[in-house]
């Protein structure tokens, strides 16, 4: 896509909950014929009738991102009934909340097909369809954490640093080939989204997001941000992020030492963990005798719903436009009076 091509198919994976049922919905408000990937019914179908309203055409898919032919299939079909794919993003994943220790090979194993191979096939079948048409976008939503791990989440780090991997990697051949798809990642900040409520966890205590938390519209605003402008190579939501992820390249031995003080207590509340609660790591959460667990999770009344690095971000042109006028300006004042 160039600057002047506004794209009209998208696919996103994730689209019941969280961060991907905020973008389908954003997306939506400019009309955009939307294929929903996710397992569960009772989110996915939920999440199309929001699309709809919204103004977009809905396509919900069942769908398990760990299996590659249902994504590759999911993407024909998309391909079939919408029209030729222009964006695809990739958000979908799972997780265990606990130490390294208590987490099984299995659990590993699992978490890591969905959230880190779950990224490769989204990639695989968004560039079967692309690739021909040498037109599309890639929007990979990755996390601060794709760069600064913290305890109790090893799973999700480890996949989050992977999907980082590859995707350098895929970009660096793209650009080999001079094709004009395009790929980008938007890292995230932490958000009140569901996962906190259904993931699989083994603390004592509730989870929760590493605060400062936004919500996850300040999430669908990047990522569509990102479908639109594909040529930056990452964009980084949230002061914290930015924060994270530079300070990790100065000081992570510092960062070691702060987060093994730190970083147990700050992703629990002092509420006890339920011992029914769901855990989507093998089922998904949303069954058709589920509920809807929507965007949001259970954070509302401390979230975000704006972020000032964002809107900075996104006029980083005309600041520092204005800034080297403003600079200029100076120099110029500071001459005429030296020769006055």
């Amino acid at each position: 896509m160039n600057r002047h091509h506004q794209p009209r198919v998208a696919v996103v994976t994730g689209a019941s909950g969280g961060v991907g049922r905020a973008t389908v919905r954003r997306l939506a408000q400019s009309g955009m014929r939307i294929a929903l990937l996710a397992r569960g019914s009772t989110g996915l179908q939920a999440a199309a009738d929001e699309v709809r309203a919204a103004g977009g055409v809905a396509l919900p898919i069942r769908t398990d991102v760990a299996d590659y032919r249902q994504v590759d299939a999911a993407a024909a079909q998309a391909a079939a009934e919408l029209g030729p794919i222009d964006v695809w993003v990739n958000n979908a994943f799972t997780t265990v909340f606990a130490p390294f220790t208590e987490i099984s090979p299995e659990e590993y194993r699992r978490a890591t097909e969905v959230t880190y191979l779950g990224y490769v096939h989204g990639t695989m079948a968004a560039l079967r369809q692309m690739l021909p048409r040498d037109s599309g976008t890639i929007v990979q939503v990755g996390s601060a954490l794709a760069y600064r791990s913290i305890p109790l989440q090893s799973v999700y780090c480890g996949a989050k640093h992977a999907i980082v991997g590859f995707t350098e990697a895929l970009r660096c051949e793209l650009l080999h080939r001079k094709t004009h798809v395009r790929v980008t990642m938007v890292h995230l900040p932490g958000l009140n989204t569901p996962q906190f409520d259904w993931v699989l966890s083994r603390l004592r205590r509730h989870p929760r997001p590493v605060p400062p938390v936004y919500q996850p519209e300040v999430a669908a605003r990047a990522i569509e941000r990102a479908a639109r402008r594909p040529n930056r190579r990452e964009y980084w939501v949230g002061g914290m992020t930015v924060a994270t992820i530079l300070a990790n390249r100065v000081v992570p031995g510092l960062l070691d030492r702060y987060l093994a003080r730190t970083g147990v207590s700050s992703q629990q509340t002092g509420e006890p963990a339920s011992p029914v609660r769901p855990a989507n790591l093998w089922q998904p959460a949303d069954s058709p005798s589920g509920w809807d667990f929507g965007a949001h999770g259970s954070f509302d009344d401390e979230s975000h719903r704006f972020s000032a690095q964002e809107w900075l971000s996104e006029h980083r042109t005309g600041l520092t436009a204005g800034a080297l006028l403003t600079g200029a300006a100076a120099v110029a004042t500071r001459i005429a009076r030296r020769h006055r």
